[in-house]
């Protein structure tokens, strides 16, 4: 069956002779309607002229076809699809086809020779292809064409310029191959060699008389149909001859030793091995390319070569991996690591809580627990080097995650660590690996992690599907929770908490996103896991981090940056069930959850009778819970909101109230979510004794600053209806 492009709009640039003419005569005789673009100017970019376009567009006319002209420098991009768009209405395929030579030898280069090919080439090209990208993602469907040339593939001499440019558009045309994927968008590019008013500058008259523009053009309207799923191809084109071309990269060495420095000599030693293509690679996109890399960190201590196939070179043999102790690792830190991970999981200093955790001069600075698992986490970079484990880490995921604290991480110096391969599972259609890992400051262990990685793909080898050794998670009770809070990620959360040390470009690249399956790059299931344990932290501990005892997690979905994450808590004696969820979707991101801790040395801090501690907001807050409890529904019919009342003394926050009158018969709970709250009221003691009292009238407190309200300013009206008859209070 014949192809037809009936329906196609089609521009062509630089369509007034040579390849640009063939192509637009070849897509007007085969249906489609066609822009013929044409400057009319010289092979130097000089003069313009309309004839060269209008003679083509007759000729296409004169066969039955459907053509008009247009005469505008490919610089602007945007009138040459409005011609498309006025004339046909849509626009379905752009050729980028048009160009200029400037011949020179480099050293005689001018800015202006340069300027001026990169402007015709690469830059008009990109305002054409951008000028037409929305369009084509609206409807769908688009087929792009860039066109390069051997000289940009292998260089030539003279031609600095047009072959850096060339060059250029294939960069380009991959990642736009990219981008358009998921919209049906498809991009090629051409390397055409062909008879035209550029070659014969540079090929014999008899050569250029042979290698003939038609012997080009089937394989670009081949590219551009609607049938072909070509993208991101490179293809060296001529004589009725067509070849793809492939990036090809040597088995190379790694030169490269731990806690050893890198030296020129060593380069200089590996040199024949780092060029030799024997069994060469063909990585075909960043994410092979990366694959490379992440091997690489993993065998460094070997100083092995790396194989066509590094990770697969052993079949797994659980008995020989089980019991393996990795290399031991230090990691060194100052306060500055501990802030940067602070940020990196959600805090800010719109929060005064967050302070101790980001202002290493506050007298209760402190480091948040999970910090635990960044100490450790390189661990699992060992894994490559661990005899009897076939591992992929391209396939690697992480599965869960445990930490204990066996006392509070210091804000700064060295710690070690000891990793050891707990156990090997085989699930079927993967394989889970349990790495231990112990941490020790000064020889006292500091924390303990147990990391759980799934590698798909790689069960089925035998062995047992359970473990003993495996830190279980647990489900919550089957009741609402007691507390919840909900709390919006940044869009640049997953490029904060990298800086932390998770450098895998998932979370980071778009590209590299799309490639995994992504719409956009995901959040660290590290750094959700942060966020949870810090709002356990604050609900429940105080932020007092010496309370923390663990942490275990189970990581569900992704988060993509900018979602609220929402942190369902329950209250089990000394165990925090938590189960984390995006608000937006309902998604769960964390299951089994838990956090264990230890208990508080003032038991006042958690559920129970209020105890005053000096506090005399204390006995007003009970008597404001008997009133509730009282005149609950009319309360609730008059407010209809949920009040926070954070309670400082001496610039510490000390109490954290929410009054819930918002539904069924109201409630007030001590040390409660405050992020369910329509609007918090921070206020001293003191202070609040003297609003209660009528001696200090809330507007001036407020207007003092001895009076914060965050969240709905206008709700503080209703608090008459709490605390009027306060002689009774």
């Amino acid at each position: 069956m014949s192809l037809t492009f009936d329906g196609r709009v089609v521009l062509v640039t630089g369509a007034g002779g040579g390849l640009g003419r063939e192509y637009a005569l070849a897509f007007g005789q085969r249906g489609a309607a066609v822009i013929v673009n044409d400057l009319g100017g010289d092979i130097k970019g000089g003069g313009r002229s309309s004839a060269a376009a209008d003679k083509v567009v007759e000729e296409i006319r004169a066969k039955g076809g459907k053509a008009v002209a247009n005469y505008d420098s490919v610089e602007d991009g945007e009138k040459l699809i409005q011609t498309a768009l006025d004339a046909f209405g849509r626009i379905d395929i752009v050729v980028n086809n048009a160009g200029i030579l400037r011949d020179r030898s480099f050293a005689r280069t001018s800015d202006v020779d340069w300027d001026l090919i990169h402007r015709v080439h690469l830059r008009g090209s990109f305002l054409v292809t951008r000028a037409a990208w929305n369009h084509m993602k609206n409807q769908k469907f688009g087929r792009i064409i860039m066109t390069s040339s051997a000289a940009g593939i292998y260089g030539n001499f003279g031609q600095a310029n047009y072959s850096a440019a060339k060059l250029g558009l294939l960069g380009l045309s991959n990642t736009l191959a990219i981008e358009g994927q998921k919209y049906n968008i498809h991009c090629n590019t051409v390397a055409p060699t062909a008879g035209s008013r550029l070659t014969e500058t540079v090929m014999p008259p008899d050569l250029v008389e042979s290698l003939k523009a038609e012997y080009v053009a089937p394989l670009v309207l081949w590219l551009c149909h609607e049938a072909c799923q070509e993208n991101g191809g490179l293809f060296e084109v001529g004589a009725g001859w067509i070849g793809k071309l492939r990036w090809e990269r040597s088995l190379g060495r790694t030169v490269r030793q731990k806690n050893k420095s890198m030296t020129p000599e060593a380069v200089r030693d590996a040199w024949n091995e780092i060029c030799d293509f024997t069994d060469a690679t063909k990585p075909a996109s960043i994410q092979e390319s990366l694959q490379t890399l992440v091997e690489v960190l993993s065998k460094v201590d070997t100083g092995r070569g790396i194989g066509a196939n590094p990770t697969g070179a052993t079949a797994t043999n659980p008995s020989a991996a089980v019991g393996q102790t990795l290399p031991e690792m230090t990691f060194t830190y100052t306060h500055m690591n501990c802030i940067l991970y602070a940020l990196g999981v959600g805090m800010s200093t719109k929060d005064p809580d967050h302070l101790q955790f980001l202002y290493e001069g506050h007298q209760e600075f402190s480091c948040l627990p999970t910090f635990g698992v960044i100490v450790a986490q390189s661990a699992m970079t060992g894994l490559g080097s661990v005899p009897g484990l076939d591992i992929d880490f391209t396939r690697l995921l992480h599965g869960e995650q445990y930490l204990e604290l066996f006392k509070p991480l210091p804000t700064s110096g060295t710690l070690t660590s000891r990793a050891t391969v707990a156990d090997v599972l085989d699930k079927g259609s993967g394989m889970i690996v349990l790495l231990d890992v112990h941490t020790y400051s000064g020889g006292e262990l500091v924390c303990y992690n147990q990391f759980s990685v799934f590698i798909v793909g790689a069960g089925g080898f035998g062995g047992k599907r359970t473990s003993q050794k495996a830190v279980v998670t647990a489900p919550p009770p089957d009741r609402p929770a007691d507390a919840v809070i909900v709390e919006e990620t940044s869009r640049d959360q997953a490029a904060l908490y990298r800086l932390s040390g998770d450098w895998n470009p998932l979370h980071i690249d778009p590209s590299f996103a799309a490639m995994g399956g992504f719409k956009s790059p995901i959040l660290h299931g590290l750094c959700s896991f942060g966020f949870a344990a810090r709002h356990v932290l604050k609900q429940y501990a105080g932020n007092d981090v010496s309370r923390f005892k663990s942490i275990k997690v189970r990581f569900v979905k992704p988060v993509y940056p900018g979602q609220s994450l929402q942190t369902e808590m329950w209250k089990e004696a000394n165990r925090i069930h938590i189960q984390c969820k995006v608000k937006e979707t309902g998604t769960v991101v964390l299951s089994g959850a838990y956090i264990d801790l230890h208990a508080a040395a003032d038991a006042s801090v958690s559920a129970g009778p209020p105890q005053t501690d000096g506090l005399q907001s204390d006995l007003v807050f009970a008597e404001i819970g008997r009133r509730i409890r009282d005149l609950g529904e009319e309360l609730v019919k008059k407010v209809n909101a949920v009040l926070a009342w954070e309670i400082t003394k001496d610039g510490k926050r000390v109490r954290h109230w929410t009054m819930d009158l918002k539904s069924g018969r109201g409630a007030l709970l001590r040390e409660a979510d405050g992020g369910r709250a329509d609007v918090t009221f921070t206020v001293a003691d003191e202070d609040f004794m003297d609003v209660v009292m009528g001696k200090l009238n809330p507007q001036k407190a407020f207007f003092a600053g001895k009076l914060k309200v965050k969240g709905n300013i206008m709700l503080s009206q209703k608090l008459e209806a709490v605390l009027k008859d306060y002689a009774k209070l």
